[in-house]
C-alpha cells in the first residue's frame, strides 16, 4: 500500500479504515514531502467529514442488496396485492 493508493481509495469510497489510518501513522516518519502533503489532505478531509472513519462494505453484499430491493421485493409486493 502507498499513501497515494490509500488516498485514492479513501476519496472514492468516502471511508478510511482503522487499519489504514494506523498504517498511515506508523509510516509517517518515512514519507516524502508529497506523501506528507497527501496524508495532511486526508486528515483535513476526515476533519471536514468528507471521509468517514469506518469499514468498507463488500461489493458482493451491495450487489445482493440492490438485487433484493429492485427485483425480488417488488415481485413479492405485487403477488400480495
Amino acid at each position: 500500500m502507498t499513501v497515494g493508493e490509500l488516498f485514492l481509495e479513501s476519496i472514492s469510497s468516502g471511508v478510511i479504515t482503522h487499519k489504514e489510518l494506523s498504517w498511515l501513522t506508523r509510516q509517517q516518519a518515512t514519507f516524502t514531502r508529497v506523501e506528507e502533503a497527501t496524508a495532511l489532505r486526508l486528515g483535513r478531509l476526515l476533519d471536514q467529514g468528507s471521509i468517514q472513519l469506518g469499514c468498507r462494505l463488500d461489493p458482493a453484499k451491495l450487489r445482493h442488496d440492490l438485487v433484493r430491493e429492485q427485483w425480488i421485493e417488488p415481485l413479492g409486493r405485487r403477488r400480495h396485492h
